[in-house]
């Protein structure tokens, strides 16, 4: 297998946000964003609760350095293009080398939420993942009921596809899950 590894991007920004790969001083404001969150994405994620600290986010933070360097997934934070505050997080995961597909994932501080960063940050993600990554199609896989995210992929131009039974652990439960895709050649493969 070739190790297929992408420079860190520096430029993904549409004025408004911009995504970046993690640096080392980002574990506590990562730390403080996740446990700000827990009422809201700690719904749907298990990482994200109130026990949460800078020693999980450091653990995080190297995972994301080793997925980045084998070529496995691309996670950035999403952060203000203007003051550089940390909103969120937003990765291109689960990458399938051979049959070029990859997951979306997305999650906004609970303080941001409800502002469109999600989506704007999403379109940043989706051209990085078809121009730099070169996968085909992208998958948003989230709880059924999950209906912020679920409007989300919506306005990023996903395609609803199905409801996957039984695809999600959260919480210990399994739970049914809806797929959207976007795929190479959607207009959202090229919005600006």
């Amino acid at each position: 297998m070739a190790i297929d590894t992408l420079p860190y991007p520096t430029h993904l920004s549409d004025g408004v946000v911009a995504l970046r790969v993690h640096r080392d001083a980002d574990a506590e404001p990562l730390a403080e964003a996740v446990r700000e969150s827990v009422a809201t994405v700690g719904r749907w994620q298990d990482w994200c609760h109130a026990g949460y600290d800078a020693s999980d986010a450091k653990t995080w933070l190297e995972a994301c350095r080793k997925d980045w360097l084998l070529g496995d997934g691309y996670e950035m934070l999403i952060v203000d293009a203007s003051s550089g505050r940390l909103l969120g997080g937003m990765g291109v995961n689960q990458r399938n080398r051979e049959q070029r597909f990859a997951n979306l994932g997305y999650w906004v501080r609970q303080s941001e939420q409800r502002r469109g960063i999600a989506t704007r940050a999403g379109r940043l993600a989706i051209r990085f993942a078809f121009h730099a990554v070169q996968v085909s199609r992208l998958e948003v896989v989230v709880a059924e009921r999950n209906f912020p995210s679920r409007r989300t992929a919506e306005r990023l131009g996903g395609t609803f596809e199905g409801v996957l039974r039984k695809r999600l652990v959260v919480q210990g439960e399994s739970l049914d899950a809806a797929m959207y895709s976007v795929v190479l050649g959607d207009a959202a493969s090229t919005a600006s």
